[in-house]
């Protein structure tokens, strides 16, 4: 007698789509609320908060125009006009290094 391929359990599909960036998602959630996704959700216990590491900070002033322009590309890659400002100058720097 055959044995019968063994049945497993099919588990739904997330309604929650895959992300390709973090902006994606960020702006994904700005969107929904996570209610929306209760039943797909698993409670966890014993949660361990790491301390994030000790960051400087930095003012950048703009004039008008130039900080209306950072705002409106930033909005349209769904983020803030700092963390858009800190991804490019990241980057910048990041190239230099390579070139150097």
């Amino acid at each position: 007698m055959k044995r019968k391929e063994q049945e497993q359990p099919k588990v739904a599909k997330s309604r929650i789509p895959t992300f390709k960036t973090i902006e994606e998602e960020a702006a994904f959630w700005d969107s929904h609320s996570s209610e929306e996704f209760a039943d797909e959700l698993t409670p966890v216990e014993h949660v361990k908060f790491v301390p994030a590491p000790s960051k400087k900070a930095l003012t950048v002033r703009f004039d008008e125009e130039a900080f209306e322009e950072l705002s409106r590309e930033a909005r349209e890659k769904g983020i803030g006009p700092s963390t858009l400002a800190r991804m490019l100058i990241l980057e910048h720097l990041r190239a230099r290094r390579r070139a150097s």
